[in-house]
């Protein structure tokens, strides 16, 4: 038997907006800010060699999966220690590859799709990046906000998704959780009880994950939209 929906909770990145580019113009920012103020560091790291300098934290602190910004200026502050300059520019510097990555392009179906949602709906976020939405301008369409930063576990663990349930009133089995990828967003809610919607953009390439079916498959948010007026008819 079809299950009402009572509540729409959404991942944001790959789902909302294309992230891939906002990452990359934001990491060469970053590095062009940090050139200009501590060019020894930008001399003997490269952006690439940067990013591998955070994975190699992650494999060692595995924690700090829950806040990647977080992640972020841990691995820059071990790297200015490395080269022997203070942390003077530490908070600088995360500040403006923050602002940087904040400036996203919402698909163009996103807002009249949220609108929309949010006329059937209480809508809500789950996340495990670090998008600002009020910064965005999309904040007023949620009634709810999980950031894995701020709740301490991030997708795919049950536990995020029963909070966020838990903060809109609804039990997870009426709750439907939308976003790209199939292992965290998809496998992930339908673990913790939700039903899930896998968005998959032309822009953004996913193969099938064996073992996860999901209950449907939008390319966008007006085909969202048509699916959940469908099953509210139930």
């Amino acid at each position: 038997m079809t299950r009402r929906p009572h509540a729409l909770l959404f991942d944001l990145d790959d789902t909302l907006w294309p992230i891939a580019p906002v990452i990359a113009t934001a990491e060469q920012s970053w590095h062009d800010w940090l050139a200009q103020r501590v060019p020894q560091l930008t001399e003997r790291y490269s952006i690439a060699e940067l990013r591998r300098q955070r994975m190699a934290l992650l494999e060692r602190q595995p924690e700090l999966i829950v806040d990647l910004y977080q992640l972020r200026r841990v691995a820059l502050a071990q790297v200015l220690e490395e080269i022997g300059s203070d942390l003077r520019h530490l908070e600088g510097a995360m500040a403006h590859f923050a602002e940087r990555r904040n400036a996203v392009t919402p698909y163009a179906d996103v807002a009249p799709g949220l609108a929309t949602l949010q006329s059937l709906l209480p809508l809500g976020v789950v996340t495990n990046g670090n998008a600002d939405l009020g910064v965005i301008g999309l904040h007023q369409h949620f009634k709810v906000n999980l950031a894995a930063c701020r709740f301490g576990r991030a997708k795919p663990d049950p536990a995020i998704f029963h909070a966020a349930c838990a903060e809109l009133g609804v039990d997870p089995a009426h709750a439907v959780y939308v976003g790209d990828d199939l292992r965290l967003d998809v496998q992930g809610a339908q673990r913790a009880g939700l039903r899930a919607v896998w968005m998959r953009r032309s822009d953004v390439t996913a193969a099938p994950l064996e073992g996860v079916q999901p209950d449907a498959i939008c390319q966008d948010l007006h085909d969202l939209v048509q699916w959940v007026q469908g099953q509210m008819q139930h």
